[in-house]
């Protein structure tokens, strides 16, 4: 199978660096499914479940918003987070969710209730990846 390079980063690390196969990204207007040779666009990634298959294995990851430029051959993703599926906290997701509900209740200004949406966008990912994960 055509592979392209893949590189995912987020402000800390990064997150994936090599060829893959395939990669499927939570898109602004649905899911993106990018394999080799593409056709070049910009995309806005928003909060959801994100697929990456290299060498033949599936893997699922937590995205947060970003973007990602993508070419024939090269596909660059930039994220706030990213998080493998295995390597999720569902205590510390439950109560970030909790903890972004009770944030959205207030009186808050508009950069407040952004951020407090874009947490609770997060932590519905985080939950969602590791519910699926188990069926």
């Amino acid at each position: 199978m055509n592979t392209f390079q893949l590189t995912i980063m987020t402000p800390e690390h990064s997150f994936v660096d090599g060829q893959a196969e395939s990669a499927v990204l939570p898109a602004s207007d649905g899911e993106l499914c990018v394999l080799a040779g593409h056709a070049p666009m910009v995309v806005t990634i928003v909060e959801g479940i994100g697929r990456v298959t290299v060498n033949g294995e599936m893997r699922r990851f937590a995205a947060s918003a970003g973007f990602a430029t993508i070419t024939p051959d090269v596909v660059l993703v930039m994220l706030q987070t990213a998080e493998w599926e295995d390597e999720i906290d569902i205590k510390r997701a439950e109560r970030d969710k909790r903890r972004a509900e009770e944030a959205l209740r207030q009186e808050l200004s508009e950069r407040e209730y952004n951020m407090a949406h874009a947490s609770l966008a997060r932590a519905m990912a985080r939950l969602r990846i590791t519910n699926t994960s188990h069926n």
